[in-house]
């Protein structure tokens, strides 16, 4: 199957992404992004054939840190590309698009100057943690009780480039 990035458009395609986002994250509707998190993300699909499959947002130049300071936004922090979000839809998991995204995430940050990446994710979320060990990420904290129903912990991970 041919598949492609592609940026997508706001706010022309945040209701898209929104819809995506529920199903992605059906399981857990508390992490969905709202609109004003998508508008504040630079957001980009994964099109597989002719039909999106994935997403992923980022935000450049910021370092995750509202885990440890919920009362603060995450701090500027040149060099760093936070990835906010990855999804794949659910019919299209254990066939390698996590793979194909978080290999081109990595392309992403490199092409554009980026000398870290950061991203967070469910302590249950034992798939995402491993995609991102095998591409070199390394766990630099877990936070207890960042996320909301059900309550759970947060692993923060990050990849220097």
């Amino acid at each position: 199957m041919h598949t492609e990035f592609r940026r997508a458009e706001i706010p022309k395609e945040i209701r898209s992404l929104i819809i995506f986002d529920h199903k992605a994250f059906q399981k857990y509707p508390a992490d969905w992004f709202d609109q004003a998190t998508w508008q504040a993300t630079e957001s980009w699909w994964m099109i597989g054939g002719k039909r999106k499959i994935g997403c992923c947002a980022f935000e450049r130049h910021i370092d995750f840190k509202e885990d440890i300071h919920p009362d603060k936004d995450n701090p500027h922090r040149r060099g760093s590309l936070y990835i906010a979000t990855t999804g794949i839809l659910p019919q299209f998991r254990t066939m390698g698009f996590g793979t194909l995204m978080k290999s081109w995430q990595l392309s992403y940050a490199r092409h554009h100057g980026f000398s870290r990446i950061v991203t967070n994710t469910r302590k249950s979320n034992k798939v995402m943690i491993t995609l991102n060990q095998k591409f070199g990420f390394k766990i630099i904290r877990t936070t207890p009780g960042y996320y909301d129903s059900p309550r759970e912990s947060t692993v923060v991970m990050e990849r220097r480039l």
